[in-house]
């Protein structure tokens, strides 16, 4: 059996608008690793954590990766335990679901360990785990596309149910990340607990467009679809200049643009031909109010986390 594996999950959009905490897709361009080495001791150790963010709690019951790795080993009751070296390639308080990325890679890493591996299913169970102590709730709109790649939508939390959903082949996601943190934890605690009945209605007419056009290839339907109306306009008080970042995507022939996740990145659908163009007029919307940021175009494909190493 294998003494060591390295597994990299990549970054994910969380909400696709429409979607709160049960739409997500994946993003290529930038992910977390995670090595998983066999020791005789029966309890999970984090070695080292290197990348974008060094900082994090080494206690396993604190670090998304090592929660998620904890758990498994407690309920699969392995007779080893497993230490992790974390290599951070998402920022952190991105919106891009670092704490996610970590856990998925962590899990898949260390079940390439096992003599029986077990399922996408139980893996997405063991990094909710982990994903529940950086946000303090249990949401997997960011775990699911990372683990199974894609645009995922989860409907469920004890017996999740998992189905990609087709993509246009001439999509691509733009995504800009303004140089500033925005936690989880404070991006959730702003929303209202109450919703006008109208905007209930409007929001459940988008997400079905908005599937519907996947399913269908309509670029048009997505375009009209591919608005929030419940979330984006609490949240966006948070992200300085994103009116301006928005309006350079749509300006520019964008599908739909809004808050990656709880921000303070930004995403935008986009044909492939408009990418570049979008992609320079939401930095250009950053830097008139001051932010620098990074950007990133990528594809949609169903890849998921995988071994590496």
């Amino acid at each position: 059996m294998r003494q060591s594996a390295t597994a990299f999950a990549p970054a994910s959009v969380a909400n696709v608008a429409v979607g709160f905490d049960v739409l997500g897709h994946s993003f290529q361009a930038i992910g977390d690793r995670v090595t998983a080495r066999r020791i005789p001791e029966r309890t999970v150790r984090i070695a080292s954590i290197t990348g974008t963010s060094t900082d994090l709690p080494k206690d396993p019951e604190h670090n998304t990766a090592g929660m998620g790795v904890l758990s498994m080993l407690q309920d699969l009751k392995l007779d080893f335990g497993i230490e992790l070296s974390i290599e951070k390639g998402i920022p952190l308080g991105s919106g891009l679901g670092g704490s996610a990325a970590s856990a998925v890679a962590a899990v898949v890493a260390a079940n390439a360990l096992l003599a029986d591996p077990v399922s996408k299913i139980e893996l997405l169970k063991f990094a909710m785990k982990g994903e529940q102590v950086a946000s303090g709730s249990v949401h997997v709109d960011n775990i699911a596309p990372s683990l199974f790649g894609g645009l995922v939508l989860t409907v469920g939390i004890d017996n999740p149910n998992v189905k990609q959903i087709p993509v246009p082949a001439t999509v691509r996601c733009v995504l800009v990340h303004p140089h500033m943190m925005l936690s989880t934890r404070e991006a959730r605690q702003i929303l209202n607990r109450s919703i006008d009945l109208s905007n209930v209605i409007w929001q459940s007419a988008n997400l079905a467009g908005f599937l519907t056009g996947c399913f269908t290839g309509d670029l048009q339907l997505i375009r009209e679809s591919l608005e929030d109306v419940v979330i984006e306009p609490q949240r966006k008080l948070l992200i300085p200049g994103f009116q301006a970042v928005k309006d350079g995507a749509m300006s520019n022939r964008a599908l739909g643009c809004s808050i990656s996740g709880a921000g303070p990145t930004v995403f935008a659908w986009c044909e492939e031909q408009d990418a570049p163009r979008i992609r320079d007029a939401m930095v250009a919307g950053f830097t008139a109010h001051g932010l620098q940021s990074d950007a990133w175009i990528s594809t949609l494909d169903r890849v998921g986390a995988q071994i590496v190493d």
